[in-house]
């Protein structure tokens, strides 16, 4: 499948009801330390609106819940793996998308024949406390020649200014986060994001 180059990412349906209507073409829903019941009624509430515009919905992590609810895609980061069943998922017929950060990781990703493969982050980001640091453009481009035609997303830090850098770096998508939810409009970013990705 061809995606779009926007790819924001939110953590709750409230947002992706609120704007994917806008014209969002890909989205995730990434939702983290909720009752299980919490995350079914997401997964529901994004599906629902993502049907009625057109949007590919890819929930972040939980792989069961996605398959229950007859979803399309699944993101899955390396812990995630770990207690993952890749042969289940495949089998419901859902597409993968995989985060990675260095060369071992890429390597245990692209043995999963992934739909995309994400690296982050690519700027230093505020989402959450990792590991690793920037990992900067040219990280980018070695990884373009390592994964060949799998889609690549650059994902950390990533603002409109920086999108053009990273997409002649060799990303075919950019997600975007705290670029949105933490700006005083948030749909006049979108709409920002969607005329600088299209």
């Amino acid at each position: 499948m061809t995606f779009d180059r926007f790819y924001p990412i939110f953590d709750s349906a409230d947002w992706i009801e609120r704007l994917v209507p806008l014209g969002i073409k890909l989205v995730q829903l990434r939702i983290k330390d909720v009752p299980p019941n919490v995350v079914n009624a997401h997964i529901q509430r994004a599906k629902s609106v993502c049907a009625r515009h057109d949007c590919t919905l890819i929930v972040n992590d939980y792989w069961q819940a996605a398959i229950d609810a007859g979803c399309d895609y699944i993101h899955l980061g390396q812990e995630d793996l770990d207690g993952a069943d890749i042969t289940a998922i495949r089998a419901a017929g859902l597409r993968l998308g995989i985060s990675t950060h260095d060369k071992t990781e890429l390597a245990r990703a692209m043995a999963l024949a992934p739909d995309y493969i994400a690296l982050g982050p690519v700027y230093p980001t505020i989402l959450k406390k990792m590991k690793w640091h920037e990992q900067g453009l040219a990280k980018l481009t070695t990884w373009r020649e390592l994964i060949g035609e799998t889609p690549l997303i650059a994902i950390g830090g990533m603002s409109i200014d920086r999108a053009a850098g990273a997409f002649d770096a060799g990303a075919d998508v950019i997600a975007a986060v705290t670029d949105i939810t933490l700006n005083e409009s948030p749909e006049a970013r979108v709409q920002a994001w969607l005329a600088a990705t299209r």
